[in-house]
């Protein structure tokens, strides 16, 4: 019987405790709902379209419709020197169809008109050198013997040596002698025979590279091919060369002539 009664304390218990549970859950305030967010929306981006190469357009190239697209650009971050699609842009395609390329453009470069010439009269050679320069062809060995074994390509740069038969030397000394000198440094390579353009990787079959040189420059290597005889070599310069400021010549004072009997050199200045 105090079995009975434990239990049905317990049980009351267990009752008043749902019961009251229950009423505190109801009369509740229901919990408060997250506010929706506010999201700004993205500010429009202004742009406009600009010409740019649509195939590979190696230099010398020149110019066809096929050969440039509009592609869109941030208009805030427009470099100057591009051609935009504005105003009477169908003008501007006029003018760009049979422009030669003065130097090469990728895929999707922007096409600038600084790199651009137009002449109806212009050969390639002439239409390819920047103003105030001269197109100069030298001999050199097919066999690459004078062109740093052939891997001498259009647009390195290169100091130009000369080697000759010393005979002032030779007459007092007896025997043959050479003397060496560079003539030229960190001049541009145009073309390499009729190659304008690097090809396979060498040079071999050729026989003349032209290079780009000042006035001055012209005289110089002019005189040094037609007095005294001797043999013009080409010294492959490193591409970071191409950095540099144009060296010209160098000093009388710098230059270092290379006296060469029976196998055995010594140097003079």
């Amino acid at each position: 019987m105090a079995m009975n009664k434990a239990r049905i304390a317990v049980l009351a218990v267990a009752v008043t405790a749902g019961l009251g549970a229950w009423y505190l859950i109801a009369g509740s305030a229901p919990p408060p709902q997250p506010s929706p967010q506010i999201v700004s929306a993205a500010p429009s981006l202004e742009t406009i379209g600009i010409m740019v190469a649509a195939r590979e357009l190696p230099m010398g190239t020149m110019l066809s419709e096929a050969d440039f697209r509009w592609q869109q650009w941030p208009k805030a971050d427009m470099p100057d020197y591009v051609i935009r699609k504005e105003g009477d842009f169908a003008k501007t395609i006029e003018d760009v169809k049979g422009s030669i390329a003065r130097t090469a453009f990728t895929v999707g470069e922007p096409i600038r008109r600084d790199r651009l010439i137009k002449g109806a009269s212009s050969g390639y050679m002439s239409a390819i050198l920047p103003q105030g320069y001269r197109a100069v062809a030298i001999n050199i060995d097919s066999s690459g013997a004078t062109t740093a074994g052939g891997f001498i390509l259009p647009n390195d740069r290169v100091d130009v040596v000369r080697v000759y038969r010393d005979d002032v030397e030779s007459k007092i000394r007896g025997g043959d002698f050479y003397a060496s000198e560079t003539i030229l440094t960190n001049v541009r390579v145009l073309a390499i025979g009729q190659n304008v353009q690097e090809k396979n990787g060498a040079t071999t079959g050729s026989t003349n590279a032209t290079l780009e040189l000042d006035p001055r420059q012209v005289e110089d290597i002019v005189k040094a091919q037609r007095i005294g005889g001797g043999q013009l070599t080409l010294a492959l310069r490193s591409m970071l060369d191409a950095a540099k400021v144009k060296e010209g010549a160098p000093e009388e004072s710098d230059r270092a002539l290379t006296l060469v009997r029976f196998g055995l050199s010594t140097t003079a200045r």
